[in-house]
């Protein structure tokens, strides 16, 4: 559990960074020029954003990881992921570009991250979870793993991003970094969820890593539009590995037959989550039309619809925790 710290913040504050180039960068070029009703935007227009609402997870999620799923500083975690959804609504509005503008966007948010982290761990002094050398509890190990599942779905969310043109060289590299920084954190959040540190699991950390990186890359480099099924395997692989480093080894080894079963929910259930809440959202609740209105750009035209879609990754993430973040054996039916 040493490593769950530094680590985690490391982790948050690349996201951070990675949400300020988004914000300066890659947004400019998702906006269009002139408010004619022809060149009104399509489906994904908005892909920028929605890279960088998942690093904006991504930020939370690792400190998560750094509190090692302590409820102090997870419900910190979420406090300040909605703050900076907020704050970033607002200096879309704005359309800061340039380098200097993401400097000083990444150097603000490391420091309201480090002002944050300062000050959990300064009130957590003492306490024998702050000293690292315990196995985590129940309810953190679930939080962890709840958070790697999060991750994870987000993963093959930002592997599988398309743009209406899918041209811009920029959305590649942007979802290809945003999709591996949520590998790291999915494969360290399970690993820190795990009751004991073996060579075992790190080894198969590692392997994981590796193998779902490689996934990112593939799908990246499968044709859009045919993305789906090439994702849903990335995710099933993923949350599968999730639920084998975190969940309890009895004598020493996986329980298989539990693992066979989550890797169907991991297979299918990614996906049907995801395709419910797009459905939901665009039919009974159109947040992103409202999120696009806040930040004073465009909407998209009437023939299109503007979805969220790392809305629906979070939504779905946790869905797939209520299914996956029970890493006791004894806890499980």
């Amino acid at each position: 559990m040493r490593f769950a710290r530094p680590v985690g913040l490391l982790l948050s504050a690349a996201a951070a960074v990675l949400w300020a180039f988004g914000v300066t960068v890659l947004q400019p070029l998702t906006e269009p020029i002139g408010p004619w009703s022809e060149r009104l935007p399509g489906n994904n227009a908005y892909w920028a954003r929605d890279l960088r609402f998942m690093a904006i997870v991504a930020v939370a999620v690792g400190l998560v990881l750094a509190g090692r799923g302590h409820l102090r500083w997870s419900r910190s975690a979420v406090l300040l992921g909605g703050c900076w959804v907020a704050a970033d609504v607002a200096i879309d509005r704005v359309d800061p570009i340039g380098v200097r503008a993401t400097v000083l966007l990444a150097v603000g948010g490391c420091a309201v991250l480090g002002a944050l982290a300062a000050t959990l761990w300064w009130r957590e002094r003492g306490a024998p979870s702050a000293q690292g050398g315990e196995a985590p509890s129940a309810a953190e190990r679930r939080t962890l793993t709840g958070a790697a599942c999060v991750a994870g779905v987000l993963t093959l969310v930002a592997a599988g991003i398309e743009s209406p043109t899918d041209r811009e060289p920029e959305l590649n590299q942007g979802a290809l970094a945003t999709a591996a920084l949520l590998v790291v954190l999915a494969v360290g959040a399970a690993l820190a969820a795990a009751p004991a540190r073996s060579r075992a699991r790190v080894g198969l950390a590692a392997g994981l890593a590796v193998a779902a990186l490689v996934g990112v890359v593939l799908v990246r480099a499968v044709a859009p539009g045919t993305r789906l099924l090439p994702a849903a395997a990335l995710g099933a692989v993923l949350l599968t590995g999730v639920t084998v480093l975190a969940w309890d080894w009895p004598g020493g080894r996986p329980l298989w037959r539990h693992h066979a079963l989550a890797a169907l929910a991991a297979l299918l259930g990614p996906v049907a989550f995801l395709l419910v809440t797009a459905i939901l959202m665009v039919i009974l609740l159109p947040i992103g039309a409202t999120f696009t209105a806040l930040a004073g750009n465009s909407p998209i035209n009437t023939a299109d619809s503007d979805l969220l879609v790392s809305l629906c990754g979070l939504l779905s993430g946790l869905a797939m925790a209520l299914l996956l973040a029970r890493p006791a054996v004894t806890d499980r039916r």
